[in-house]
């Protein structure tokens, strides 16, 4: 077993301590450096530590992370929903860190170099990350995949990775980087300065990688022109509002942009009260927008088929109504659907008796041909899973519109980190980015994740803004599954390959000292032969 770092004491601590300072990473405070520091104190706390140690420290390190970094559910939904969502992460956490403490133990038996420590084993502890933080985002009902540690960083100078790599290749290179300075400092001799030199390349190595990195570039397809609104009507849960109060709030916000040159106006998600597919007063008053405004309403809406309900984008156009349709795929579960209702109302009745209908996820492309023009969505949640952005620039996106509703997180860190990932998505694929909210923040986004125009929070307001069309693939779109299925699956052969190779060597270990101990010594098999004779 490796030398502990700290007593299980002090790792508890130490795991404890970690949490909240990789939470001030994320927005709203925004100190990036702090997840280094965070990522540090939580594999500090694995070395050497049993499987049951290890779960021990990973669940507190997830339990003060998850309780800080999500505390904003409480904002409407009450602790209830925050502390169900904490547990299963903090569950997964605890799981995830034995593994990585295996990683540990088992790496230095089986692989005793001191390069390989240097190397190799901060690359598994990496992976196996990385490995945690996709099954936590995919399991169970879709997953949560708000925490990952590459989000953080929208504001930092390693944003440009994930134009190479994706979110879950940014995360990876941070934790190896990490592993591979602790190991660095476990090596290390300080009165030897040559061979801390030497020792250090690993670290240094990946820590310029992450800082030169450039941006990957995409090519430029010219200007666009997009008027987006804010309407900052009623549009939370439980909101008091009268008749269309949401659509007359969008109205009259769009109002200054009637007569002004665009090539898409866009409206945030739940941007009207009532079905414009069945409603015929809405269809009438999104005929006359599109028609004073002289271009295509892209606009969201509650929409009915058969039985079913769906969160539905859709593309509204002069003299045709509505001609396209983008219905979100990944509705936010106890949010906009309840799975297993039957067991759920059993436990919560109250609460899950609020969500009187379940949206159905959608299945078209998250993508619309506005004019010639590929335009790639993503509504509200959509936008922390990476196959919605990556499918919509596959499929020629040059544009993204993001739609959201934040009104039941106002005055919360849901909407600023919200608008992180949409900062990254912008990196990410290279794309220019609109976010656009009900109630705010809103952003302009440019492909390397500046700002070019914004609205503030709780503000009605619209913007007519010219960005940059951009096309052509970035390495994370077309690499980024293949790095995902090689991360995941090439830890999880890695540790098991590094434990089967230590449960034989342990058995050929008690094979041997039994034939030893059972082995008659050779006087008394000099006894024995004379005694024959």
């Amino acid at each position: 077993m490796p030398e502990r770092p700290l007593p299980l004491w002090a790792a508890v601590i130490a795991s404890a301590v970690a949490g909240p300072v990789l939470a001030l990473a994320f927005p709203g405070v925004g100190w990036w450096p702090l997840a280094f520091v965070g990522i540090a104190f939580a594999l500090v706390s694995l070395i050497g530590r049993s499987a049951w140690g290890a779960f021990l420290v990973g669940c507190v390190f997830g339990a003060s992370f998850y309780l800080t970094h999500i505390e904003w559910i409480t904002r409407y939904l009450g602790v209830i929903p925050w502390f169900a969502l904490s547990a299963l992460q903090t569950l997964y956490m605890g799981l995830g860190s034995i593994l990585i403490a295996l990683a540990y133990r088992w790496m230095p038996r089986v692989l005793p170099s001191r390069w390989v420590q240097l190397t190799l084993l901060p690359l598994l502890v990496g992976g196996l990350w990385a490995m945690r933080e996709l099954v936590m985002g995919s399991f169970p009902y879709g997953g949560f995949p708000w925490g990952r540690i590459g989000m953080s960083q929208s504001e930092s100078p390693l944003s440009h990775v994930v134009s190479w790599t994706g979110v879950t290749g940014l995360t990876f290179l941070m934790v190896v980087f990490c592993a591979a300075v602790i190991e660095w400092l476990r090596a290390v001799r300080w009165r030897d300065a040559r061979r801390a030199a030497v020792t250090a390349i690993p670290s240094v190595g990946l820590a310029v990688l992450l800082l030169a990195t450039p941006l990957f570039p995409t090519t430029d397809a010219g200007p666009y022109t997009v008027g987006a609104v804010q309407g900052n009507g009623p549009t939370g849960y439980f909101d008091v509002r009268t008749r269309n109060a949401v659509l007359n709030a969008q109205l009259a916000a769009t109002a200054p942009l009637y007569g002004k040159h665009m090539d898409v106006l866009l409206w945030p998600e739940g941007s009207m009260d009532s079905d414009p597919t069945h409603d015929p007063s809405t269809a009438a008053a999104l005929d006359t927008v599109v028609r004073k405004v002289g271009a295509p309403l892209l606009a969201n809406a509650a929409t009915q088929r058969s039985n079913e309900f769906f969160n539905t984008s859709f593309l509204w156009e002069q003299g045709s109504g509505l001609t396209q349709t983008y219905d979100k795929q990944h509705p936010v579960v106890f949010g906009e659907y309840v799975p297993d209702r039957w067991l759920y109302s059993a436990l919560v009745p109250d609460l899950i008796g609020l969500l009187q209908r379940d949206y159905t996820p959608g299945t078209q492309p998250p993508y619309m041909d506005v004019n010639g023009v590929g335009v790639g969505l993503a509504i509200c949640f959509d936008v922390v899973y990476d196959d919605v952005i990556w499918t919509g620039a596959r499929d020629g996106a040059e544009v993204y519109m993001f739609q959201t509703n934040n009104a039941d997180f106002r005055g919360t860190d849901e909407n600023l980190q919200q608008l992180a990932f949409a900062r990254m998505r912008a990196i990410e694929t290279g794309r220019s980015v609109v976010n656009l909210s009900t109630v705010g923040t809103s952003q302009v986004i440019a492909p390397d994740g500046t700002e070019i125009d914004g609205l503030p929070e709780s503000e009605a307001g619209a913007m007519l803004t010219t960005l940059p069309l951009r096309t052509g693939l970035t390495p994370a779109v077309v690499l980024g599954p293949w790095i995902q299925a090689f991360l995941a699956w090439g830890s999880i052969a890695a540790i098991v390959v590094l434990g089967v190779v230590v449960f034989v060597g342990r058995r050929r270990a008690r094979s041997s000292a039994e034939r030893t101990r059972t082995a008659p010594e050779s006087g008394d098999s000099d006894a024995a032969v004379m005694a024959s004779s």
